[in-house]
């Protein structure tokens, strides 16, 4: 109490403000420190994530570039075999419509990729599920790693006989347009180019190889080559029945226009056949589901009453 009295009132307020002033400044102190530790994690957090995002992409990159440089390899490799085998694989990608060059390296990988990874999945899902199944173990293995090696030859098939249905459906309106062209004084070539921008929205497949034969002709190829390379892309018989129709015109000097005109009607006797043949096959077609869906139901409601009453007794 003397200590305190001897500073009087003023030296009271000089050490509460000292005070004051200390605590402000520990207080700040601290603030900054912990906003400059703050910093730098911010800081040490975003060159990690920049150095991992770096390594990510450089490791994406060197991963698409690896992968390009096997496309590339393949397709070399590919394109210099040159087999009865391998003619009949590019053939048959130009009838599914694949136009890539690369599409014989792609439909090579795809088949080891798949027949391997679906071995490899059965083999993890048959251990897992039925590890003490050793009789059926390689059997569903092997089986799966088939079915692998076999879906890219089925899938190509199918979209060949999906667009040769295409293809076959279209045929005769493009004969019959080539007729309108014909009577209207075009040439071959002019036929073919206003042909395929009429049948763009109809027939895209087909206006597509017509567009692709064109091509071919402007490139400097013959008609008759073009019009070969056009049916087997096609794959129709009536195409290259139109090549060979053309071929046999100009060789022989006679009127395209006369020769398109019996061919067109050829074709539309033809697509008539066609739809008579389905509706007459029709009701063999439908033998199949009546006997197996509909006739067991018709028994059963009309047999029901018959077999309950002889259950009950009630005559």
């Amino acid at each position: 109490m003397g200590t305190l009295n001897s500073f009087g009132d003023g030296g009271v307020t000089t050490l509460s403000a000292l005070v004051f002033l200390a605590t402000g400044t520990l207080a700040f102190a601290l603030m900054v420190g912990v906003r400059a530790r703050n910093a730098v994690r911010r800081r040490a957090a975003r060159a990690l994530d920049q150095e991992f995002s770096a390594g990510s992409h450089a490791l994406h990159q060197s991963g698409i570039e690896t992968a390009r440089r096997l496309i590339d390899r393949a397709t070399k490799y590919y394109a210099s075999v040159d087999n009865k085998d391998m003619k009949v694989l590019r053939r048959r990608l130009l009838q599914a419509g694949i136009y890539n060059r690369h599409a014989a390296a792609y439909f090579f990988l795809a088949r080891t990729v798949l027949a391997v990874g679906m071995a490899v999945t059965s083999l993890i899902a048959v251990s897992l599920l039925a590890p003490h199944a050793k009789t059926s173990f390689w059997f569903l293995v092997v089986t799966a790693g088939v079915c692998g090696y076999l879906a890219p030859s089925f899938y190509v098939g199918r979209r060949i006989a999906a667009r040769r249905l295409e293809h076959q459906a279209g045929f005769p309106d493009f004969m019959d347009l080539m007729v309108v062209c014909a009577d209207a004084g075009l040439a071959m070539e002019a036929a073919l180019d206003r042909v395929a921008r009429e049948l763009a929205d109809s027939h895209g497949s087909l206006a597509a190889n017509i567009h692709i034969t064109n091509l071919e002709i402007r490139a400097g190829r013959k008609l008759t080559e073009a019009l070969e390379q056009l049916a087997d892309r096609l794959g129709l018989e009536e195409a290259h029945s139109f090549a060979n129709l053309i071929q046999q015109s100009d060789e022989l000097g006679s009127s395209i226009g006369n020769a398109l005109r019996v061919y067109s009607d050829d074709m539309r006797h033809k697509r008539l056949s066609r739809a008579e043949e389905k509706a007459y096959s029709l009701p063999a077609k439908l033998a199949v589901p009546m006997m197996v869906c509909i006739f067991p139901v018709l028994f059963i409601v009309i047999l029901t009453p018959v077999i309950v009453r002889l259950a009950t007794g009630n005559w």
